[in-house]
Order: structure tokens, then sequence, then C-alpha cells
């Protein structure tokens, strides 16, 4: 219980970020800026407190492959903010929220066995709380979609399902607080070669652009990294895509609560039923703990 809190959390965590990011473009910024800062500010709150846990040094091996599946935490934030300039926010989420069944899909092919029917309803659940939260049955959302922007947000939910997957099987013997800053390194890497670092020189950061940046970097980069890595070995990556969907309910409550943005009746029920979703696999199987256990304790 205690690795799906963690997990939760830092699904949660991603939620808030479309709300700094449109507070961000409100002020001029431009993607270059937010994505760049977000990257650099990642990889120095994750280094810093890595550095007290080197004393054993992992192999150039471990930290390459964690570098690897950094690619993937920059790859989904590169291809997300880029859909959002083709397509609506509404549509975008919904687009990247396609990792849900694609987490389960991949595990399933990984250790070859079929999802139980708890986890297949609860992906049906997710897949209709989805369509619901992100407003695509009002103000006709399902007539803006643009190729581009369709692709920008699958890629993005191929993206994140990579690193769901491989956060919970790569160099899994190395220190999470290192695992995270070799994560964060990738992550820049990536971005600073898509996006080069003027940021740091042309004054935007005095200018009023760190708040945002920071924010971003904690709450996209640090935490969720951190506690995925703590809590994703322990629980597998079917089960985190799942838990990975709080991210929408809290998106859809950080715009209501911050930015003032209306939710309708139907975006509330949505919400509700991903969290129904959500937590439909835990309390079938403790159901099925306390079953065996009382079938246990009759047969003695």
């Amino acid at each position: 219980m205690r690795y799906i809190l963690l997990v939760f959390i830092g699904a949660c965590s991603y939620g808030i970020l479309s709300t700094i990011v449109k507070l961000a473009y409100g002020q001029g910024y431009s993607p270059a800026e937010v994505i760049g800062g977000q990257m650099f500010f990642g990889f120095v709150l994750t280094w810093l407190p890595a550095l007290f846990f080197l004393r054993t040094k992992p192999q150039w091996r471990q930290l390459l492959l964690l570098v690897a599946v950094g690619l993937t935490v920059g790859s989904t934030g590169i291809f997300y903010y880029n859909a959002l300039q083709f397509i609506p926010a509404s549509i975008a989420i919904v687009l990247l929220f396609q990792f849900t069944w694609m987490g389960v899909l991949a595990e399933a092919f990984l250790t070859r066995r079929r999802p139980d029917r708890q986890t297949i309803g609860s992906l049906v659940l997710l897949l209709i709380g989805t369509l619901l939260a992100g407003g695509l049955f009002e103000g006709g959302g399902w007539g803006q979609f643009n190729f581009m922007g369709v692709m920008l947000g699958l890629l993005s939910a191929v993206s994140y399902t990579l690193f769901l997957i491989f956060s919970g099987k790569a160099a899994i013997t190395v220190q999470p607080w290192v695992r995270s800053s070799a994560m964060a390194t990738g992550s820049l890497l990536l971005a600073s070669l898509i996006y080069p670092p003027v940021f740091l020189f042309n004054g935007a950061l005095l200018d009023g652009l760190f708040p945002y940046v920071f924010l971003l970097a904690f709450f996209g980069i640090f935490l969720p990294t951190v506690l995925f890595n703590f809590g994703i070995p322990h629980i597998g990556a079917g089960m985190a895509a799942i838990l990975g969907a709080a991210e929408l309910p809290m998106a859809v409550i950080s715009s209501y609560v911050v930015l003032n943005e209306s939710v309708s009746l139907l975006q509330t029920l949505g919400v509700v039923v991903i969290l129904i979703g959500i937590v439909l696999p835990e309390w079938f199987r403790r159901r099925g703990k306390r079953g065996n256990t009382q079938e246990t304790s009759d047969r003695h």
C-alpha cells in the first residue's frame, strides 16, 4: 500500500503541470523556454540529494541505461507540449492517457500473462472517465482533431508507457535517488539538443520565468521520478499505468482552483469514474485476500 501511495502522489503531481504551463504561456514565454527550463532545474534538483548517495558508485553501464530511460521522460514532455500547439488541451490529455491501456498491454506481453477481469474492468472505467473529464462530449471537441497534433499526442502516450515500463526494470539495484538523477540527465540532454538553453543567457529567468520552470521541474521531474523509482519496482508497470490516471482529475481540479476554469457536470462525473477505476483493482485484491484468509481459517 505504501508503494501504491507513492506512485499515486507522483501521478497527481503530473496533473499540476498543465496549469503551470498555461500560466507560463500566458506570460508570453515560449515552449523552448518552458521545456528547457523545466529539464534544467529538474536536473539540478535531482542531483543535489543524489550526491549524498554516491558512496557506492554504480557501473557506467547502469548509469547509461538510466540516462536512456530519462530520454522517455523528456520526449513525453516535448511531444505533449508541442501537441498543444495543434489540438485543444482536452484532446491532447485524452491522447496522452492512452498510456493506461498501453501500459497494461505491454506488461501482459512482457510477463506473458493476460490481465485479469478486474484490471480490464478498471481500464474500461478509466477510458470512459477520461473521455468525460476531457470534455470531448461537449463543445464539439471531436471536430477539432489535427493529424499532427494527434500523432504527437499518441507519441507522448507511447513515451510515457516506455517510462513506466523501464523505470521499474532498469538498474533497480542502483540507489533510487541516483536513478532519478541519471534519468533527469537524459531528459536534459534531449531537451538541450532540441531546445538550446538560451533562457540561461537571455535574461528570461530573472524576468519572471524562474518560478514557473522551478515548479515544473519540482512537480514534473523531481517529485514523480523519485516517487516512481521507489514505487514502481514493487507494484509493476500495469498497476502504475492505472494509478497514473490520477493525473487527469488533478489537472481538472487545479485548473478549476487556480485558473478559475469552469468544470461541467460531465467532467465531474468523469473525475469520479476515473477515481473509481483507480481504486477498483486494489479493492478487489484486498477483498480476495480477506476471502482467502477466511477460507483458510474455516478449514482449520
